[in-house]
């Protein structure tokens, strides 16, 4: 068992265009100079592999912060900073052989997990069609995605554990950059 720490997850499809943010960002996050993140900290690509993340996070993380393609309506390449609780999440069916984010969260309880303090930071697409390679404008904002999960990891890090007991969670905070 991990035993605390964040786990930041990298979501998506190489094959479907944009859908391929998260697992950029996080790509870079290990391959970039930067400053180091914190220790504690781990850096996975999920991909489209919702079953290894929801028995990763059994393992008993603090926090969370997954990194995906967020279709919100904003201009290509936006990006948006949530905060999820599990009264975001409401149900949904779990596919063992895909990724759908909020079932996988939504469906921890019954593996016999508890929701970790958790982030989202996603970019808006310009298109999720087959193919390989961000779109220009979500490749712009790639950098500024990595350096979002930077400070978020420092901030969550320095804050310490998160209480783990389900409490009712207020309204997604939201914050948009482009």
């Amino acid at each position: 068992m991990t035993g605390g720490g964040v786990l930041v997850a990298g979501i998506g499809n190489l094959f479907l265009g944009d859908d391929g943010f998260g697992p950029e960002v996080v790509r870079r996050l290990v391959t970039d100079p930067g400053p180091p993140l914190p220790d504690g900290v781990r850096v996975v690509d999920y991909g489209i592999r919702g079953m290894h993340l929801a028995y990763d996070l059994l393992d008993g993380y603090d926090a969370l912060v997954l990194v995906d393609a967020c279709p919100g309506g904003g201009a290509p390449g936006e990006l948006t900073v949530l905060e999820v609780g599990p009264d975001d999440l409401g149900t949904g069916e779990f596919d063992a052989h895909g990724m759908n984010p909020v079932s996988v969260l939504a469906n921890l309880g019954q593996l016999g997990g508890t929701l970790p303090l958790t982030h989202v930071v996603g970019c808006t697409p310009a298109g999720v069609e087959e193919g390989l390679g961000l779109s220009e404008a979500v490749a712009a904002a790639v950098p500024g995605a990595v350096a979002e999960v930077r400070a978020l990891v420092r901030r969550l890090s320095a804050a310490g554990p998160a209480p783990r007991t389900p409490t009712k969670e207020p309204a997604p905070a939201r914050t948009r950059r482009s």
